[in-house]
């Protein structure tokens, strides 16, 4: 089993005032060789977006784009037509594919939003571009993982071009739960969104992460009430 742990606190950062935004990897003026990607997972950045405020019309292409809000409320328009909101306990996806254009920007006046952005390399490359979202609500358990995104258009989540899979787990102090890699080859990058726990008798805090490769399982147990991002990837392109 190959381990590797990145800190909350030696993420890149930059503040342009209307954004805040930390780094686990190389990004924008964020440059760092030993940090480019884990396996196909490219971008995982930490963004907090003033009110009112957002990013502007810019494109994309042969990407899968994750977005997982947690807190606010963030409007999304792109070239496909689609406009919408997505809250927190919602995921959404692009696959950008042969190109795409959209904008994003804090739907609310009065705070500030908070969310993931994920970029994933695709295993095709210039698809139709498409989007989709979906609310957590149903599927969502406690002191369990819950499957949130896949490679397969007719299980529980939402679908991309890779063969990746993202789980959410939510759990209370004391309790544990075991991860089964589905796909051999993959390692599994775990975000700590809030809380404590150990991973693999690793102990992380809050934002941070850490990537486990060469195993078949993993073992999550709470220290303190937490909720955990799993990414399951390919190592390879």
């Amino acid at each position: 089993m190959d381990t590797i742990i990145h800190k909350a606190e030696t993420r890149g950062h930059a503040n342009h005032g209307w954004l805040n935004t930390y780094h686990t990897f190389s990004f924008a003026n964020y440059h760092n060789s030993e940090r480019m990607n884990f396996g196909v997972l490219r971008v995982l950045n930490d963004d907090i977006v003033q009110a009112g405020m957002g990013f502007g019309t810019h494109p994309h292409e042969n990407m899968e784009i994750v977005s997982i809000p947690l807190e606010g409320d963030l409007e999304h328009k792109d070239s496909m037509g689609n406009t919408t909101v997505i809250r927190h306990g919602e995921v959404q996806v692009m696959s950008a594919g042969t190109g795409i254009t959209h904008s994003e920007y804090n739907k609310n006046k009065d705070k500030d939003v908070k969310f993931l952005q994920i970029w994933i390399f695709p295993n095709k490359i210039n698809v139709t571009p498409r989007y989709d979202q979906i609310s957590l609500k149903e599927i969502e358990k406690d002191n369990k993982f819950f499957q949130v995104l896949s490679p397969n258009k007719e299980a529980q989540g939402v679908w991309i071009y890779q063969d990746a899979w993202f789980h959410i787990g939510n759990f209370t102090k004391g309790n544990s739960d075991e991860y089964k890699v589905k796909k051999e080859g993959n390692g599994v990058y775990a975000f700590i969104i809030e809380g404590k726990v150990e991973i693999n008798n690793n102990k992380l805090s809050k934002r941070d992460g850490i990537g486990i490769w060469n195993t078949d399982t993993i073992n999550v147990k709470a220290t303190e009430n937490t909720r955990v991002l799993l990414m399951e990837v390919p190592m390879t392109r």
